[in-house]
């Protein structure tokens, strides 16, 4: 993988704000005005919007609060890998997953080659979001999956609720959402099954600062500091309190199962009681959402009656 240090401490001095000149970050690094330069490029194609001003220099377009993983590691009991820049947090713990132990964390500022759902591209600008992933093995059936991905919703809403989130909720099987946008994405992953041993990898992406003109995204989303309005959110702390969450549920989960928490999940629901549209292969099954079963499957009442489903994609319907 490519050495990004000189880019990192570029990013680590003009997040100090203010201009710095091309000459004193020439100066600093002991660099020419051409790697500068292709190092200021390369930090932009990472999404951070830089101020390029001729006899000024270059600033961030924003205050940029990076990560300092001493402080995660003082307060968190697990295994913490911090990668600024990583192809996948949830690929670079399934290729240890033989040699890892339960709790360990991938933590970075930028995936280039982030993914969700279905293969899906996971789009998240250098240093404005949260984006980590934690191993656990569980000695138990797979069938653990489904419902594994949608506690992690809930104990990642009930968590930030603590701190005073209102309006948050959750979008079947695996978004968080605000305000019909959509604020995160969980991805849990399996690898190396062995009789009933399971090797799961759960990523979480929650927005925080991102950009309103964020290059790559199409679909309407939020950022949690609209949730928290004026209040200051410290990357740092929030990371540590959902690490430590996630580490207390699993451990639940690896000693007592996914149970109860259907009703959890209900109240959260963001389509509850709405007309939604379920897209399974080429079907196209329209309803009311009633919520999900103990399952972990997606209720809807169709003109057949109620009728349960385990995969899909779901939408808000006008008809």
């Amino acid at each position: 993988m490519r050495n990004y240090d000189l880019e990192l401490s570029i990013l680590q001095t003009l997040s100090q704000g203010c201009f710095h000149s091309g000459k004193e970050l020439c100066e600093q690094f002991s660099a020419s005005r051409i790697v500068i330069i292709r190092s200021i490029r390369s930090i932009q194609e990472w999404g951070v919007d830089i101020f390029c001003i001729s006899g000024k220099g270059y600033q961030l377009a924003q205050v940029m609060q990076l990560i300092d993983p001493r402080v995660i590691k003082a307060k968190t009991k697990c295994l913490i890998e911090f990668i600024p820049i990583v192809d996948s947090t949830n690929q670079y713990l399934l290729d240890r997953a033989d040699v890892l132990k339960s709790g360990a964390v991938c933590i970075a500022e930028y995936q280039m080659k982030g993914r969700g759902r279905r293969g899906r591209k996971w789009v998240s600008p250098f240093g404005a979001n949260l984006c980590f992933s934690m191993f656990w093995k569980f000695d138990t059936h797979i069938a653990i999956k489904m419902r594994l991905s949608l506690i992690v919703g809930i104990i990642m809403v009930e968590a930030l609720e603590n701190l005073g989130a209102k309006g948050l909720k959750l979008k079947w099987p695996n978004d968080l959402y605000y305000q019909d946008r959509k604020l995160g994405g969980i991805l849990l992953e399996v690898s190396n099954q062995a009789g009933f041993s399971v090797n799961c990898v759960i990523g979480i992406g929650i927005n925080l600062f991102m950009e309103l003109a964020t290059k790559g995204i199409i679909h309407p989303w939020a950022n949690l500091s609209e949730v928290f309005h004026d209040a200051r959110l410290i990357r740092n702390e929030l990371l540590v309190i959902l690490i430590n969450t996630l580490f207390c549920i699993l451990r639940e989960c690896e000693l007592h199962g996914v149970e109860k928490f259907v009703e959890r999940w209900n109240r959260l629901d963001n389509f509850l009681g709405r007309k939604v549209q379920l897209i399974v292969g080429e079907h196209r099954i329209k309803g009311i959402a009633q919520g999900i079963n103990e399952e972990g499957a997606i209720v809807l009442e169709t003109k057949k009656g109620l009728e349960s489903y385990i995969d899909g994609e779901i939408s808000l319907t006008k008809s």
